[in-house]
């Protein structure tokens, strides 16, 4: 059975916390998987990514965390606020306008965990040297979406070109190959 949105969404949150609040001070630096970008960059992703999907509730602007911003900081007041607008029915509910594609802001919320907090949460490990066993439920409901949007998801600055995955992998492992990780 499929956990709540709100609970889905706080394991997976968790699970970046933990990656942030565990990182080396000497890993942050550090190449990550995503071409370009380093461990720091891709928190400051995550963290802008929060940031839009709350402004998106109010019409407000954000702002990507700027360099010298504590970044995990930034990122417990983001996932304080995505978590604080999901436990409340009204706000959960709302409609995002057009550039969230007219979804409740919990339908947003799922999908930007089980996509962009989830895979982002393996870049990081992997940057920072870090367990990269993600939430099994939320890997499904990524490859449950993802799968299907095959040709959409390969947009510049998306998802890398897919790597071939072995019949043995298991489901993470699928995915993160899908979606052009190298496992």
């Amino acid at each position: 059975m499929e956990s709540s949105i709100a609970g889905l969404y706080s394991r997976v949150a968790q699970d970046f916390t933990d990656r942030l609040q565990g990182c080396p001070q000497d890993r942050w630096n550090s190449a990550s998987p995503c071409p370009g970008w380093t461990a720091w960059d891709v928190a400051a992703h995550v963290v802008g990514n929060h940031r839009r999907a709350c402004a998106g509730l109010t019409g407000d602007d954000y702002q990507v965390p700027a360099a010298g911003e504590d970044v995990v900081a930034a990122w417990l007041h983001a996932t304080a606020e995505v978590q604080a607008a999901l436990e409340s029915e009204t706000t959960a509910r709302q409609v995002l306008g057009v550039d969230f594609g007219d979804l409740p802001f919990e339908h947003f919320v799922r999908r930007m965990a089980c996509a962009d907090t989830l895979i982002h949460t393996w870049d990081f490990a992997r940057a920072t040297g870090q367990t990269e066993r993600l939430d099994p439920e939320a890997v499904e409901v990524a490859w449950s979406f993802l799968a299907a949007e095959d040709a959409q998801i390969r947009l510049p600055h998306a998802y890398g070109a897919k790597i071939a995955a072995t019949d043995s992998a298991d489901v993470q492992t699928r995915l993160l190959n899908f979606l052009g990780r190298a496992v």
